[in-house]
């Protein structure tokens, strides 16, 4: 269960009570502040992200490889769009849970994210088969005879 739904406004709740138990009106308005300040930062982030994201094409990344570290479980979507500075290409479904987003880089590498609940849950690294595994005669070193 999502205890964020409810923890996150009964802290807040809380926080109000004991800021006004202790230094009366001027507690509740100094949290008030408080929160404000911690909003507009996480909006101005949300800016710089999309921002950013705005520059380059759906679903782009610089490397797929260096992605996959840096990805961890539990991060939100916000987070890894930071990290690709791209918006991901969609997937699943619109509106659909799981949600399933892209990232491709040059060498056609791609990373596939599954987000359950706007949170990365699995990603898998693909890497396409590289030319010398795909053709057995460019790894031989040895060229074929030609006929005159």
């Amino acid at each position: 269960m999502n205890f964020r739904k409810y923890l996150v406004p009964v802290g807040i709740a809380c926080l109000f009570i004991a800021s006004y138990n202790a230094w009366g009106w001027q507690g509740p308005i100094t949290v008030l502040g408080g929160l404000v300040m911690w909003a507009l930062l996480h909006y101005t982030r949300l800016m710089n992200v999309m921002q950013k994201a705005n520059k380059s094409p759906i679903g782009y990344v610089g490397s797929a490889v260096m992605l996959n570290a840096k990805l961890r479980p539990g991060v939100n979507l916000l987070h890894v769009m930071a990290l690709t500075r791209s918006l991901g290409q969609l997937l699943s479904p619109e509106g659909q849970d799981p949600e399933r987003y892209r990232w491709t880089d040059g060498t056609k590498s791609f990373v596939d994210c599954e987000f359950v609940n706007g949170r990365l849950m699995k990603w898998e690294l693909t890497r396409p088969p590289s030319a010398e595994a795909a053709s057995p005669e460019a790894s031989s070193g040895t060229a074929a005879p030609t006929q005159s």
